[in-house]
């Protein structure tokens, strides 16, 4: 795939909210190659996917030295991620969770400087032929973010991008990022996740974004954002001083008109302080003492 076609994410909203954690470098993987998945179309477990490290380096702002060691490192990591998704079957309602892997296959091929995947049969309903509840993004709008919150934030808030605000409880952010066990401390919830969170979605994404706490009792349990698109910046206008554009201009003094006061009137209305050494100090007295000046 060429590296200049802009790239869309679609994943169904259950994979959105599902559990999961990956390394930053895994999430782009991952995410370089769910945007290159016909969404509308059948997806099969035969499908393979590319990801270059030139790719890979100009759609996540890196070097192609780093992009290297992230295809490389990714190769041999990725096939033992997996990914909770709650309630999977909407005709199997007994079925509460799915644990599957994210891809069945691997290979990192050295020669081409690239890796090539296989996702894994059980999450191919989620990334194709996709229809009622699922989310669409732009991958240049979280490519160069540095957290794996930022990304996940990101998606939580692109999934309600129609409302532009989204609460969501303390526990189920922990569970769902798999992190239950880390930074019990709101601070520190706060420190490691939300802050470089919202950091990176204000500024390398289309959001600008904002959030609040509300407490049950003395705890923190939810979590409000508010977000909305960024406006593109107006374009400049070239300022033109109103005062410099008219000292730019000659003021010639008709001789035939030296004693019609009217005319001096004009001038001065017409150029304001651009005139006054050309007037005589007698002129501008009796405009003055006329209210003309």
């Amino acid at each position: 795939m060429s590296s200049n076609q802009k790239l869309t994410v679609c994943k169904a909203n259950k994979v959105i909210e599902a559990g999961y954690k990956l390394s930053l470098n895994e999430q782009r993987v991952v995410l370089g190659c769910i945007a290159q998945v016909n969404s509308k179309e059948a997806l099969l477990t035969t499908d393979e996917f590319e990801l270059s490290a030139k790719d890979f380096a100009k759609w996540f702002s890196v070097s192609e030295d780093r992009a290297y060691h992230a295809l490389v490192e990714v190769a041999e990591s990725l096939f033992n991620r997996y990914i909770i998704i709650d309630e999977p079957f909407p005709d199997k309602p007994k079925a509460k969770r799915l644990k599957t892997r994210w891809i069945s296959s691997i290979t990192y091929l050295t020669d081409e400087g690239k890796i090539s995947l296989c996702f894994a049969q059980k999450i191919l309903p989620y990334l194709s032929e996709l229809k009622g509840q699922f989310t669409r993004y732009n991958l240049e709008h979280i490519g160069k973010m540095t957290s794996v919150y930022g990304i996940r934030l990101y998606e939580l808030l692109a999934q309600w991008q129609s409302v532009g605000k989204r609460e969501v409880e303390v526990d189920w952010l922990r569970k769902q990022f798999e992190i239950e066990d880390q930074y019990r401390a709101m601070c520190d919830l706060k420190k490691r996740v939300l802050d470089p969170a919202v950091k990176d979605v204000n500024t390398h994404s289309n959001y600008q974004v904002g959030w609040t706490q509300r407490k049950t009792g003395r705890k923190v349990t939810h979590l409000t954002f508010k977000f909305s698109e960024k406006q593109p910046p107006a374009p400049l206008k070239k300022a033109v001083s109103k005062t410099k554009s008219i000292k730019k201009k000659t003021v010639d003094i008709q001789e035939d008109k030296i004693d019609n006061l009217d005319y001096f009137a004009g001038l001065r209305k017409k150029y304001g302080d651009a005139v006054k050494d050309k007037f005589s100090p007698d002129i501008v007295e009796q405009l003055k003492a006329q209210g003309r000046w």
